[in-house]
């Protein structure tokens, strides 16, 4: 068994990176809980792949359905 002795510099460094470590998980945390409330905002989880600004014919409504956009 051996004596390992901390410097006080490597105390000062835990705290750093533990406080480093909570300020990361708040963040993966706030991007996780932003993409959850804009998913179920959306109602249906297929409609999410609608917001990458290009046109999907898959995705417009025809003609004849309900939420159909008149274009006059």
């Amino acid at each position: 068994m051996s004596i390992k002795v901390e410097h006080e510099l490597h105390q000062r460094r835990k705290g750093r990176n533990m406080g480093l470590l909570g300020l990361l998980l708040a963040f993966v945390a706030l991007v996780f809980l932003l993409t959850v409330v804009k998913v179920q905002e959306l109602g249906d989880a297929s409609k999410f792949q609608g917001y990458d600004h290009v046109v999907q014919p898959a995705l417009v409504p025809l003609e004849g359905e309900a939420g159909a956009v008149a274009t006059e």
